[in-house]
């Protein structure tokens, strides 16, 4: 029983998070060891924050974007244990319930060396984060900005790497079949860019780009696919799981 539970909160957290690949599992492992929400914390390449549940809503917004975007916290929900059996008289009962937190996963850009910086907006109000003890004022604003302190962060070589000022995007598939890639180059149209199937079963494509870190996804009949030979996954604004890749 006490196996199940677990399985169905994986399902359940899976779902949260946006999308299920093997990736997914160090942040639901860090997640499942929660008590409650806790000071902001690096996972591999990404940080998680949390918040109580009991605020309506909550955003986050970072220095190095300008404070420009908003990423909006999700509600984690876990399986109800009280839920007992359904009387079939009676209203089914709440498969899940509020765990008590909201959480947002951001991958750590690379660009970023010594801090991350950002703001919360609970509840419709600018603030620092409730939770991190590390803040630093703006000398010109007066503004409070929590502040993370970020490690040497050692990221693998891109797979993409082509000629300069381009990204080489290679999928294999059966021959014979059609391939197309999308990313945040091209606002994720699935149908723009089609790659070429340059020998038997291995279809390529060489964009031009200009310098910049970019998300990609190839679609194969139909579905989206993950680029099985880049290991640098990220979680798009939608939650979807996507590959990340840069132009130098």
């Amino acid at each position: 029983m006490k196996k199940q539970a677990v399985f169905l909160l994986l399902i359940v957290i899976i779902g949260s998070i946006g999308a299920a690949n093997t990736d997914s599992f160090q942040f639901i492992d860090h997640l499942l060891r929660l008590k409650g929400p806790e000071k902001p914390q690096i996972i591999e390449d990404a940080v998680i924050f949390t918040a109580p549940s009991s605020y309506r809503r909550v955003g986050i917004a970072f220095a190095h974007e300008g404070f420009g975007k908003v990423y909006w916290f999700q509600r984690l929900m876990v399986p109800n244990e009280n839920a007992g059996a359904w009387n079939k008289d009676k209203a089914p009962p709440d498969l899940h319930r509020d765990s008590g937190m909201l959480f947002y996963i951001y991958t750590i850009p690379e660009n970023l060396k010594d801090v991350l910086e950002y703001r919360l907006i609970i509840d419709g109000l600018w603030v620092k984060d409730p939770l991190n003890p590390d803040y630093r004022i703006d000398p010109a604003s007066g503004i409070a900005k929590s502040v993370i302190a970020l490690p040497y962060i050692k990221r693998p070589d891109s797979p993409n790497r082509g000629p300069a000022g381009t990204l080489t995007f290679t999928y294999y598939a059966p021959p014979g079949e059609t391939v197309t890639v999308a990313g945040s180059f091209n606002n994720w149209d699935p149908f723009m860019y089609e790659l070429r199937e340059i020998s038997r079963g291995c279809y390529s494509l060489s964009l031009p780009l200009p310098a910049g870190t970019y998300q990609y996804t190839f679609f194969h009949r139909g579905e989206r696919r993950l680029d099985p030979n880049n290991p640098r996954r990220v979680y798009t604004r939608e939650g979807k799981a996507a590959n990340e890749a840069t132009v130098e």
